[in-house]
């Protein structure tokens, strides 16, 4: 079992390139009450740097696991991951190659927002002018900078995942890691932030690993859509959205149907045999 990553990336002045992301053969198990949970069996996956992917599949079948391995938040039991190029640093949490949304937004109550998202960099011991200049860099590219002394409680639902994307943003990272983060907010909000995210993409492509249950989200944001099989997880299919960017809310055209219909049938494949008739319609 190994877990690599490059070691600490130097300060170019330039922005960040998207780094590779690479599983082979991981499995995970998890200690259950009637013996182990495996969460993933030998999956392989490869994610070209710069790129933008959205995993889709059952519940249960090990997203958010892999995103944790990503992360360095949870580890293998068998199997290699690898961020970057192959070498002996295992990646942990706050080692500045990766940054991570969750689908909640877990800010701590009694910090203002400025605080909530230069956390990162006080608990890594940076000088708290440059972490303040950061923060507010931060949060003005989710267009939240107006809300920097705001706590918690008085932000509203999209403000506050807002603040969470600024935090998994202000080191910079060559890669980001998304756990449903929009999956809270109404369709229209989570529209709007779905834009937001691709201008935050094609304004610096580092590579991005998003998870999401919505078919429509996938095929507006995804370089390719990766479906995965029921628990324990593998890759079922990798589908290529090759659609021009900026993309809008409403797709049309042959491009976006052959994609939608290659995941909901690769989605109800992995799905039971009595359960397949509904799957196969109409799906948010």
């Amino acid at each position: 079992m190994t877990i690599t990553a490059p070691g600490p990336a130097t300060g170019t002045g330039h922005a960040p390139q998207g780094l590779p992301v690479r599983l082979f053969g991981v499995s995970v198990a998890f200690p259950g009450r009637d013996g182990p949970l495996v969460a993933l069996r030998d999956l392989d996956l490869e994610v070209p740097a710069g790129s933008f992917t959205v995993i889709i599949g059952p519940n249960g079948c090990g997203k958010s696991t892999l995103l944790r391995l990503v992360a360095g938040l949870v580890t293998p039991s068998s199997g290699t991951v690898a961020v970057g190029s192959m070498g002996p640093t295992v990646p942990r949490p706050g080692d500045g190659r990766v940054g991570i949304a969750f689908q909640q937004p877990r800010l701590v109550p009694w910090l203002t927002t400025l605080d909530n998202v230069a956390l990162p960099l006080t608990l890594a011991g940076v000088p708290r002018a440059e972490r303040r200049r950061r923060a507010l860099e931060a949060l003005a590219r989710v267009g939240l900078d107006t809300a920097a002394g705001l706590r918690p409680r008085e932000l509203s639902g999209g403000m506050a995942q807002r603040a969470a994307l600024a935090r998994a943003l202000i080191g910079d990272p060559p890669v980001l890691l998304l756990d449903e983060p929009f999956s809270a907010l109404d369709a229209l909000t989570r529209e709007a932030f779905d834009s937001e995210l691709q201008r935050l993409w094609l304004e610096r492509r580092r590579t991005v690993v998003m998870v999401t249950h919505s078919v429509g989200e996938a095929i507006r944001l995804a370089d390719r859509v990766v479906v995965m099989t029921a628990r324990p997880g593998r890759v079922a299919r990798l589908v290529e959205v090759e659609l021009p960017r900026p993309r809008p809310v409403t797709l049309t055209g042959g491009e976006a149907v052959r994609a939608e219909e290659a995941i909901r049938a690769a989605l109800a494949a992995q799905q039971p045999v009595e359960l397949r008739s509904w799957t196969d319609g109409d799906a948010p």
